[in-house]
């Protein structure tokens, strides 16, 4: 059955009457606060269809009707007309996140980032979130020492001062001298480089210069690739809360195991972590069971990527009931991601 105009229109009203009151809604409520140019009777039937292609349910408790996550899905992707944030209000986060990272040293964001969460977290009455990635630690010096026949030890110093090493098996004898050799180029092409700067060309070009041991050199760059990439997923990001206790407020979860259950997600960052998108253009929407983590699947998940130079570092997000104002908090979540992206890739904050 198609989805025609009037029940277009209809649907829309449930959900926004829905949004506003937590109440099931019934036909008589909707024929007398919106304008739907028909009688009770006809919604009535109108939204009986709709329920029986999935749209909207009813309540074991209510003789009223409310949207399902289709319902909501549909309302996101084909009913909401895009909303722009009250200039006042805009103007209001867009200072006030400024002014934290102003006061922020050259190399910190986490003021900014805090600031924000709390903030964001007040005006909507919603949970919000930033995932950082600190694209900020340096790789100082490298060191290759030799260990045993064939194999030799890699020594990184960071700028966070954490020392770290590792073996590495390099198939073949290799002299004193030449490690020292590839420590300095190493140390020349390397040193004081974020490793989020690294790039493959980097690497290429230590690889050509030193093509004369070529198996030497492609055993040491494979480890050394091995050794940035579990720096970056070590501990590289942080997360940021904002209002977590503002969910117990909401009226669909009253029910204390739910609570418990979603507190407890708060507390495992990994999972936020791995639920908001690193590369996402634009704003996504997470309705309900479209959330993987059982936790948040009575939640709606609204997030945005923030940008430096281009490059995407971080997440903004804004957890809340599936019944929330989505048009508001999808603006609210895009003008908060514009707004770091600008604020942050004005500070040397460099990714």
């Amino acid at each position: 059955m198609e989805i025609d105009e009037r029940k277009r229109r209809i649907l829309w009203a449930l959900i926004q009457d829905y949004i506003a009151s937590a109440e099931p809604v019934g036909s008589r409520t909707l024929s007398r606060r919106f304008d739907l140019g028909v009688s009770p009777a006809t919604i009535r039937n109108e939204m009986a269809d709709l329920e029986e292609m999935g749209y909207i349910e009813q309540p074991h408790t209510s003789a009223g009707r409310i949207p399902s996550e289709m319902g909501y899905r549909y309302y996101v992707d084909c009913l909401m007309e895009p909303l722009a944030l009250d200039q006042g209000e805009a103007d209001f986060i867009q200072k006030e996140i400024e002014s934290k990272a102003n006061e922020a040293k050259a190399d910190e964001a986490e003021g900014a980032f805090d600031h924000t969460v709390h903030l964001v977290s007040e005006l909507t009455k919603l949970t919000s979130v930033v995932i950082s990635q600190n694209r900020h630690s340096t790789l100082k010096k490298i060191h290759f020492l030799p260990y045993q026949s064939c194999k030799i030890i890699i020594v990184t110093l960071w700028d966070d001062g954490k020392v770290e090493n590792s073996v590495a098996d390099i198939g073949e004898e290799v002299s004193d001298q030449e490690l020292q050799l590839l420590t300095n180029l190493f140390n020349e092409k390397l040193g004081t480089v974020a490793t989020g700067n690294l790039k493959s060309a980097v690497l290429h070009e230590i690889r050509n210069e030193l093509l004369q041991r070529k198996n030497l050199i492609d055993h040491l760059l494979s480890r050394m690739e091995r050794v940035l990439e579990s720096r970056d997923d070590e501990a590289l990001k942080k997360v940021y809360f904002g209002g977590t206790l503002n969910m117990i407020n909401q009226p669909e979860f009253k029910n204390l195991d739910k609570i418990k259950d979603l507190l407890g997600a708060f507390e495992e960052h990994k999972k936020l972590v791995d639920i908001l998108p690193r590369n996402y253009d634009g704003v996504r929407v997470q309705i309900g069971s479209e959330n993987q983590e059982k936790a948040f699947r009575d939640c709606s998940l609204i997030t945005a990527t923030y940008h430096v130079n281009g490059l995407p570092i971080g997440s903004f997000g804004i957890l809340g009931p599936t019944r929330m104002d989505y048009r508001r908090v999808v603006a609210m979540v895009q003008f908060v991601a514009e707004s770091l992206s600008y604020i942050i890739s004005r500070r040397t904050f460099d990714p």
